[in-house]
């Protein structure tokens, strides 16, 4: 298995704050989207980053190699509506995550 970073580039700097209806409606289908890839153990960390006067979306995921990082990242609802967002994807080579905690701890 291979991690990578997906970065959601919207289709304009000022993103979501003036996102029209059928943006963010988009972007509703775009969120079930990503809590199903959580659900499924795909994604490790999704959500927005906010910057300057916009935001950007980023993901990081755990999948077979980048031909199925890319798949993932065509598969969202968002990048297939007609608004211009697109992913980045880029491979994380090295990854150190947090320990499980059990009750006893």
């Amino acid at each position: 298995m291979a991690y990578f970073h997906l970065r959601l580039q919207p289709p304009r700097p000022t993103f979501p704050f003036d996102g029209t209806s059928e943006e963010m409606a988009a972007m509703a289908l775009h969120a079930d989207y990503w809590r199903a890839q959580a659900k499924a153990g795909t994604a490790i960390a999704v959500g927005p980053v906010f910057e300057g006067e916009g935001a950007w979306g980023m993901a990081v995921i755990e999948v077979a190699d980048e031909a199925a990082a890319h798949q993932i990242a065509d598969g969202d609802p968002i990048v297939q509506a007609p608004f211009g967002f697109r992913f980045i994807v880029s491979p994380i080579r090295s990854l150190i995550q947090r320990e499980a905690q059990t009750n006893a701890e």
